[in-house]
């Protein structure tokens, strides 16, 4: 089963454009993902449906964030995705004939839903300014270590 990056993806562009001054275009940010305008276009429009960037189209237009980065949890982002499965693992079929397999299912039920429990919990007391700090003092500490280089 392929892993969903969604929120790995959106989390990353969302702290650059809190670096940014000035809106960023569909096209920098694709490039930057390694991926295609239309797949960022396509993310971007569930977080602008929830207020946390804008658009403007045209010359010098972009996204840009329209939120306090204080105030949005990585939750809030998780859920502005439309709730992407967060296990990669599942049952082997939902509604087994076999009781065998129906007891595998519940004993494992029980452990995937403490799990998403505890994921969501903690994603909940994250914040964007949380995460941007984060950055903030990896960039500063890789400066210090390499002679003031901010990225990579």
């Amino acid at each position: 089963m392929r892993r969903d990056s969604r929120l790995s993806g959106v989390l990353h562009v969302l702290l650059h454009m809190a670096q940014h001054e000035g809106p960023l275009t569909s096209e920098q940010m694709a490039k930057a993902m390694d991926t295609n305008p239309v797949v960022i276009r396509r993310v971007m429009a569930g977080l602008r449906d929830k207020g946390y960037v804008q658009s403007e189209k045209g010359h010098g237009g972009g996204w840009t964030l329209a939120c306090d980065l204080a105030k949005v949890t990585l939750r809030d982002i998780y859920t502005a995705l439309g709730l992407p499965s967060l296990l990669a693992i599942g049952h082997r079929t939902e509604t087994p004939g076999c009781v065998v397999e129906q007891a595998v299912n519940a004993a494992l039920g029980k452990s995937f839903d403490a799990a998403e429990a505890l994921l969501l919990e903690r994603l909940g007391e994250v914040t964007l300014a949380t995460l941007g700090e984060e950055v903030r003092t990896r960039v500063a500490i890789r400066g210090a270590c390499r002679g003031g280089s901010k990225h990579g």
